[in-house]
């Protein structure tokens, strides 16, 4: 049986391997470019305690970032308005544990969900590759609703932004 708990991410290099893995997995499995990643933002948002880490046992399993400002491009006016929103970035899961069809990445989202709640935002704003369905199918059955069609990218991923309502 597993045995998941929560922290807040301390080891950035642990951070960066895991969400490097996942990117990795994630381009491979849809064929799209795979994120470039800095190690110093990583530990920068370990530093600043902003990292939730799930372990299944003493392994990550899987994690997210969530902040008051947004690590991705907001397009002007793609969100509602929102008097206090929340951002959930870096959301990424240990590839072994996406083929296994666990829960580690809707936990994610349910803790994500939670805190940002409990923190007094009224919105969780995310961005996603909408290539990776599942993610995207996840978020919507928590609640999340797209904003507008994909933003499309030369250089990059596919994106689409969502948001929750909080309150």
């Amino acid at each position: 049986m597993t045995e998941w708990t929560w922290e807040v991410a301390a080891d950035a290099g642990e951070v960066h391997e895991l969400l490097c893995a996942s990117d990795r997995y994630q381009g491979e499995r849809f064929h799209s470019p795979v994120p470039r990643r800095n190690p110093a933002t990583s530990a920068s948002l370990v530093h600043d305690g902003l990292v939730h880490l799930l372990r299944d046992g003493a392994s990550a399993a899987a994690m997210f970032t969530l902040t008051r400002t947004p690590a991705f491009e907001e397009p002007p006016g793609v969100f509602p308005a929102a008097a206090d929103p929340a951002y959930l970035s870096r959301l990424a899961v240990r590839p072994d544990l996406v083929t296994a069809a666990s829960l580690a990445g809707p936990l994610c989202l349910r803790r994500a969900i939670a805190l940002a709640g409990e923190r007094g935002a009224d919105m969780l704003r995310a961005e996603a590759n909408p290539d990776i369905e599942s993610t995207v199918e996840c978020m919507a059955l928590l609640g999340f609703r797209r904003c507008a069609a994909p933003f499309e990218e030369t250089a990059g991923p596919r994106r689409i932004h969502l948001y929750r309502l909080l309150t």
